[in-house]
């Protein structure tokens, strides 16, 4: 059998914490979880991530690199920025697997930032990069008449809050918000841009 690289076991070190940390929570992580579930020793996770916080920190960076990615493909997909826009949305609804585990971490993510300075600034670029991307889909629309004009970022901000808040809904099984009605309310939201268009 092959060794792993160095970036790979780095990268598979950290998609097993993510996955930890989703399944339960930051606060009960154990660095010897994270090593069993890779099948290595707790010495191999310690050679990259000396202390549990390091190990914290570049998982959230990770699982923010990793969502990043999975929507530049989306964006990447599609020449229409008005149906790029849609699936992008579309994206962040917490629906399968590997989405609902994103939004899990992030919400550990959040609750860590409350009191640790360096996660607050990790959460302010991820929703840098995030806003400037739905932002820039936005002005695009707008430039090409697809949607109503106004402050790009207003509707960014309007679109954020709404998933964001939609979302830690749905992962905490409400039962007055489930994904069907995330989804209706976000297309809802995006229709009324298009619609005002032609009034």
């Amino acid at each position: 059998m092959s060794r792993v690289s160095e970036s790979g076991r780095r990268d598979q070190i950290l998609r097993a914490t993510c996955e930890v940390i989703a399944d339960q929570g930051f606060r009960s992580l154990r660095v010897s979880d994270v090593a069993k579930r890779i099948g290595t020793a707790t010495g191999t996770v310690h050679y990259y991530f000396p202390t549990k916080r390091d190990l914290l920190h570049a998982a959230f960076e990770h699982n923010f690199s990793r969502s990043l990615e999975r929507r530049r493909q989306i964006i990447d997909a599609e020449d229409d920025p008005l149906t790029r826009l849609r699936a992008l949305v579309e994206s962040y609804l917490p629906e399968g697997e590997e989405t609902e585990r994103a939004w899990r971490v992030w919400a550990e993510l959040w609750i860590e930032a409350l009191h640790e300075p360096e996660l607050q600034v990790i959460n302010d670029a991820v929703y840098g990069e995030w806003r400037a991307m739905m932002a820039g889909l936005i002005r695009e629309c707008q430039e090409q008449g697809l949607v109503r004009q106004g402050d790009a970022v207003i509707h960014t901000n309007l679109l954020i809050g709404a998933v964001d808040g939609l979302a830690i809904q749905v992962i905490l099984g409400s039962r007055s918000m489930t994904i069907d009605r995330m989804r209706q309310v976000c297309t809802t939201y995006l229709d009324s841009l298009v619609e005002d268009v032609h009034v």
